[in-house]
């Protein structure tokens, strides 16, 4: 019973941390950390990410630009960019790990204890990718909520907004995280105990029937 829920765990744990780092990818990638409808022209719509700005119009045209040089990008973005990156490649590396450890992997099957280990370091990488999705997205978002409510910013002038990859930037955050506990926790040691050597006793000393000890043969007469 306990090793078919461990089973069900790791595999729903490794679904959810393939699908939080698929999804972390293409937030990475996409134009849509932010959005901008323009009060003086409403038939296009601006859109933001962390490698290019696009303008989609009406008729259908998009149009992208790459940013400029990366150290004349906001702070938010730049490190966006690292920690995106890094997200990425730590899922990467989860996946790696995480497999060989699953208990339908036939992989180091004579071997429990390395199985653990890698289940328990894909955990921490899934893990620690979920945090590092996670943070990025939190900080563009706070700032987006900052920069629309700024007061010193005339009514006129045109707000961004959050884009559709923030929001799945944080269902990705979550999804990464959840399944790398889920990994984490699973990972138990599947080793049978072996039971343990009988200690030797030694034997009581031989006493004779009337409590006496029995004579020695080298003390006994030799009769001829």
């Amino acid at each position: 019973m306990a090793g078919s829920w461990r089973a069900r765990a790791q595999a729903g744990g490794m679904l959810l941390a393939l699908l939080g780092w698929v999804s972390s990818c293409v937030t990475t990638f996409v134009p849509l950390w932010k959005s901008l409808n323009l009060d003086l022209n409403e038939l296009e719509v601006w859109t933001m990410g962390l490698w290019q700005v696009c303008i989609a119009r009406e008729e259908g045209a998009v149009e992208c630009r790459a940013h400029g040089s990366f150290l004349a990008l906001p702070p938010e973005l730049r490190v966006s960019r690292l920690l995106m990156c890094l997200s990425n490649g730590l899922g990467l590396l989860g996946c790696l790990l995480a497999a060989p450890g699953l208990e339908g992997w036939r992989a180091c099957e004579d071997k429990p204890g390395l199985k653990r280990r890698l289940l328990l370091a894909g955990g921490a990488a899934f893990g620690t990718a979920g945090m590092a999705t996670l943070a990025p997205v939190s900080w563009v978002a706070y700032n987006t909520v900052l920069d629309f409510w700024d007061d010193t910013v005339p009514d006129i002038v045109p707000r961004w907004e959050f884009g559709e990859a923030t929001f799945l930037g944080w269902f990705a955050g979550a999804f990464l995280a959840a399944g790398g506990l889920l990994l984490a926790c699973s990972a138990r040691s599947t080793r049978t105990a072996t039971p343990p050597a009988p200690t030797c006793r030694q034997p009581p000393a031989a006493r004779g029937p009337a409590g006496g000890h029995h004579p020695h043969p080298k003390n006994a007469d030799l009769v001829i």
